[in-house]
């Protein structure tokens, strides 16, 4: 038994991430989408409109919550508007905002719940040899969108300006970057990617997981064991 625990536990110091976490600088491509400085204001208009919608009767805040606003106001001047990159760490957030981890996460989840936030978990290597942690946790990747349901609250703002003249080449661009991207995953990453990090997504995952994990052992396995494999059997004739 005890054993088993100093085993497990060994097992969460060598690989101390989060679940789902992606290696930064290799997943980010097909998250980040090129934004603009009016689509980004859109955002935030649409997400003080959807608090205020939501506010029910004497209540002091709305689904989102005053700290939510706070934030998509500060993404809103932290956003690279050519490549969509935004990834400030949750201590920056705090530090900006001066507010608390607890209000900040909060804030996040519930973004993300109503449609305005998404964000990809990601690690790095922690540049350790031999014994240790190899990989460590690092800050999200964020992407701020606009639910349809919001988009309604701005009314003719939120009607999309028509296409210029390249859309559909960037368009067919992005589609060969995403399957480019699709086509580089493990067994064990692609269901995630494609089905996204639901039960089924993640049975399919675990299944590439042990997939790798047979193909690897089949690869692996010593010479040695063939040459006396095929010994043992001219000795039995």
């Amino acid at each position: 038994m005890a054993a088993a625990f100093n085993g497990a536990q060994a097992e969460r110091e060598r690989t101390p991430v989060r679940r789902q976490s992606r290696a930064a600088g290799k997943c980010e491509g097909v998250f980040w989408r090129r934004t603009s400085r009016q689509d980004v204001q859109k955002i935030l208009l649409a997400v003080k409109r959807y608090e205020l919608a939501g506010r029910q009767p004497g209540s002091r805040s709305g689904p989102l919550g005053a700290v939510a606003i706070e934030l998509v106001e500060l993404f809103a001047n932290m956003v690279d508007f050519r490549t969509g990159r935004l990834e400030p760490s949750i201590e920056t957030l705090m530090r900006h905002l001066k507010r608390s981890r607890d209000a900040i996460v909060r804030a996040l989840k519930a973004l993300r719940a109503h449609g305005f936030l998404d964000w990809l978990r990601r690690y790095v290597p922690t540049g350790n040899e031999g014994v240790g942690p190899q990989v460590q946790q690092t800050s999200n990747a964020y992407r701020l969108s606009l639910p349809a349901r919001a988009q309604q609250l701005l009314g003719r703002l939120g009607m999309a300006p028509p296409p210029p003249d390249d859309h559909s080449h960037a368009q067919e661009q992005h589609a060969e970057e995403i399957k480019a991207h699709q086509d580089s995953l493990p067994l064990d990453e692609l269901p995630l990617f494609t089905i996204g990090d639901n039960p089924l997504g993640r049975a399919l995952a675990n299944l590439g997981k042990a997939m790798k994990q047979r193909e690897s052992a089949r690869q692996t396995e010593s010479p040695s064991n063939f040459l006396s494999k095929s010994e043992k059997e001219i000795g039995h004739r």
